[in-house]
């Protein structure tokens, strides 16, 4: 009787089974590692490789190649190895020079980089500048505003009006008030062409000009409801009829009502602060200049202006307060506060961290 070369044993430790069987069970496990796991499992339980060739649908070949990995390098054994490919032609070095060029730098006849001018000035292809960008998020056509605030009451002032926000008053009512000023009723000069399939609407590029009007609004920060009233001038008088309206629509049996306002004038003459004077459940907030995002109406304006004004045609200036009245008059109807999210103290330290970037800047 022909005797073959001995099979090795195979024994597997405890963590070495337990990771066997999960990549074994495991959906999403490569359906290849999962064969290989189960070649070993039955080596471990004294199969031949002829057997479990036989059990599998493998050839012998195939068995002993997986045994033989396993007893040579264990469980890692089993995986693929890293395969072959082009290799780099980019050096870390090359990488780096290009990183500092484009944020120390700028081209002799334009104000920033582009990929065509960073690849002639750098030798490397467009695509390879792009794809370098791409991966340290670096966007040199872009650009954005900002400006710091100057009060020298800022600190108290933003713990006051977050404070509001995340933990309001019991019993208390929070308003959110502004105006968005200079509401232009613009109608094309021909008519827009729908969106259809394929082709996004299209409008001419110039307008007409049908007058301004601006929006006094109240949002209730609590259920998010908004009282609004149009305007064609923005002066303390209207201010004051806007009030009115607003005391008017409060039940009187609100003791206390907090208002947040930025520091426009028109909140500040003599004729606003004899209204409040007569009005003592009112307490004013004031944010800091140059801060007026603190305000939480300032985000119902930005709703306004993109779902209703920005795309709209108005042939007159009664239209677009008519638009405007009837924006408002659906968003009553479902209203839905905004979740003011960050606490003071984070707003005062990513502005700590503002601060120290644009002093180090140089500029």
């Amino acid at each position: 009787m022909a005797i073959g070369r001995p099979v090795p044993e195979v024994k597997l430790k405890s963590d070495e089974r337990e990771t066997l069987e999960r990549w074994m069970r495991r959906p999403t496990t490569a359906q290849s590692l999962a064969l290989r796991a189960r070649i070993v499992l039955a080596c471990a339980g004294g199969k031949s490789n002829t057997a479990i060739a036989e059990e599998l649908g493998l050839t012998r070949p195939t068995v002993g190649k997986w045994r033989r990995r396993f007893l040579d390098l264990g469980v890692d054994g089993l995986l693929d190895e890293p395969r072959p490919g082009v290799p780099r032609t980019v050096s870390d070095a090359q990488v780096e020079e290009l990183l500092v060029r484009t944020l120390e730098t700028m081209p002799k006849n334009a104000t920033h980089w582009s990929t065509r001018s960073m690849a002639q000035e750098s030798g490397l292809s467009q695509s390879t500048v792009s794809r370098i960008w791409r991966a340290f998020g670096l966007q040199p056509h872009r650009t954005e505003t900002f400006k710091l605030s100057k009060d020298p009451l800022f600190i108290e002032k933003t713990r006051d009006i977050v404070g509001l926000y995340l933990n309001p008053p019991d019993h208390a009512l929070v308003l959110c008030v502004d105006e968005k000023t200079q509401a232009q009723a613009l109608d094309r000069t021909q008519p827009l062409l729908p969106m259809r399939p394929g082709q996004v609407e299209r409008r001419t590029h110039d307008y007409v000009r049908h007058g301004t009007t601006s929006l006094f609004a109240a949002l209730d920060v609590a259920t998010g409801e908004v009282i609004g009233q149009c305007h064609r001038q923005h002066r303390s008088a209207e201010l004051r009829s806007f009030f009115n309206r607003v005391d008017a629509a409060i039940p009187a049996t609100v003791q206390e009502i907090h208002v947040i306002l930025d520091n426009s004038s028109t909140h500040k003459t003599p004729l606003m602060r004899a209204w409040f004077a007569a009005h003592p459940r009112y307490h004013l907030h004031f944010t800091p200049t140059s801060a007026s995002w603190l305000n939480l109406v300032e985000r119902f304006f930005a709703e306004i202006t993109n779902k209703r004004i920005r795309r709209g045609a108005f042939r007159s200036t009664r239209e677009l307060e008519e638009a405007i009245d009837l924006y408002l008059k659906h968003h009553n109807e479902n209203p839905k506060p905004f979740s003011w999210t960050k606490s003071a103290d984070e707003i005062l330290a990513t502005i700590t961290r503002f601060c120290k970037r644009t002093s180090d800047s140089g500029h």
